[in-house]
């Protein structure tokens, strides 16, 4: 396991503890996607106000809190009743058990986390919301626990960005979904230059920015792993002020780097087909 990976998964594993605890969200601060922000109660621009309370009512409390990603894919994604959708790192539960409501009884939401506190957290969820076409399995992006051709789509909130081998969970996604089958995620995506010195830091590569693909290496990533329609839709540019928050957070002189980083990183709808043929 990487050095990035255990970092990973300490942190989002203090993030489930929190939130059982009833401490509220976040790791140290209001995300995981997103560093610890220097003001108690900040608003982290990444995660802030991404489910409306229409999606999330009946939801338990605890699946809200725990949600630490960067969109919203069950809003932008197309899921059909009677499909199996898979979240890729799924943590508390939220997109899951929105995916379960969507593809009805006779469709199946499987979740993916390799930490065990968030795999505690989200079967607590599951039990309280009821629902019963949920699975949550134990394991890594890079080697996905389900066999060949299985899934009709997956989704996934600002986890693949985690990844030391992004090749590899581009791969293994297109072995498990089925011919035809898509893949709807949402990113934390790069355009253009970003410092070295953000790159160079894990904390921040916890925090979203570091592990994030630049546009075209994301694209051309999908297609080599066989993919094709692929397209990428920004759905909130982060701008310097944004960045200020994140960078202050390190210790970064946010005066020399701020004006470096704004707009280059967004969050992104990623799309692709796996071909039917």
């Amino acid at each position: 396991m990487s050095d990035v990976t255990n970092v990973v998964k300490e942190r989002y594993g203090k993030a489930a503890l929190r939130v059982s605890s009833g401490e509220g969200g976040g790791c140290c601060g209001p995300s995981c996607c997103g560093p610890d922000l220097p003001v108690p109660g900040a608003v982290d621009p990444i995660t802030a106000n991404l489910y409306d309370m229409q999606q999330t009512s009946g939801l338990p409390a605890e699946a809200v809190l725990a949600s630490l990603g960067c969109g919203n894919p069950t809003a932008l994604a197309t899921l059909n009743p009677g499909e199996t959708v898979l979240d890729l790192g799924s943590g508390g539960g939220i997109d899951v058990l929105l995916s379960a409501r969507r593809v009805g009884p006779t469709g199946k939401a499987y979740g993916l986390d390799m930490t065990d506190e968030m795999l505690a957290l989200a079967r607590e969820n599951q039990r309280k919301s009821g629902l019963e076409n949920v699975e949550f399995l134990r394991g890594q992006i890079e080697a996905i626990p389900l066999p060949d051709n299985t899934v009709d789509i997956i989704i996934s909130n600002c986890v693949i960005n985690l990844s030391a081998d992004k090749d590899r969970v581009m791969a293994e996604a297109f072995r498990v979904l089925k011919p035809g089958g898509r893949v709807a995620v949402s990113d934390v995506v790069v355009r253009g230059e970003i410092p070295p010195a953000i790159r160079r830091s894990v904390e921040l590569w916890v925090g979203c920015i570091s592990g994030a693909l630049d546009e075209s290496d994301y694209v051309e990533k999908l297609k080599r792993a066989g993919f094709e329609d692929v397209s990428i839709e920004p759905t909130r540019v982060y701008r310097a002020q944004d960045a200020r928050e994140f960078l202050n957070a390190q210790g970064i002189d946010v005066d020399t780097i701020a004006p470096l980083v704004d707009g280059k990183f967004y969050s992104g709808f990623i799309r692709a087909t796996k071909p039917a043929r």
